[in-house]
């Protein structure tokens, strides 16, 4: 299963993309939701409805890099949302690995605290950019 036959995007990849960071980015502004959570939930959102929307629990302490200042929760919860699309090992860890490469190049690093002192104001940015990413990485992808 790449994602759910339920709700195959009729939009194309880079369309459905910006509909992510849009999303994502609002949520996060919300306040509602962190930046681990709006990512997550727009990607379950658009690509496997079907998973429930309880599961954003389980990505909630990634936010502000996993309370320590680590990892940027944004990319954490990309990891985890690429896993619950795709379900398949390899295809996760190469697009993982694309992410990281990705988000280093934009942002210098993956570090939250980093970025933070860096960027200011930038996560609810940051975060709708994750998830386009995200989104334009998957549309690639055919069933």
């Amino acid at each position: 299963m790449f994602w759910s036959k339920k709700a195959k995007p009729s939009l194309d990849g880079m369309e459905l993309a910006e509909i992510c960071q849009l999303e994502a980015e609002a949520l996060y502004r919300s306040g509602t939701y962190n930046c681990a959570e709006a990512v997550l939930e727009v990607v379950r959102k658009h690509f496997s409805p079907e998973i429930p929307e309880s599961l954003l629990g389980t990505v909630s302490g990634f936010g502000g890099g996993s309370g320590a200042g680590c990892i940027c929760g944004a990319v954490s919860s990309g990891t985890v949302a690429l896993g619950l699309v795709l379900q398949d090992k390899k295809s996760t860890a190469h697009l993982t690995k694309e992410l990281h490469v990705w988000f280093k190049e934009k942002y210098g690093v993956t570090c939250c605290k980093i970025i933070r002192q860096n960027h200011k104001g930038v996560c609810p940015v940051l975060t709708g950019e994750v998830a386009g990413k995200i989104a334009e990485m998957l549309g690639r992808k055919s069933l």
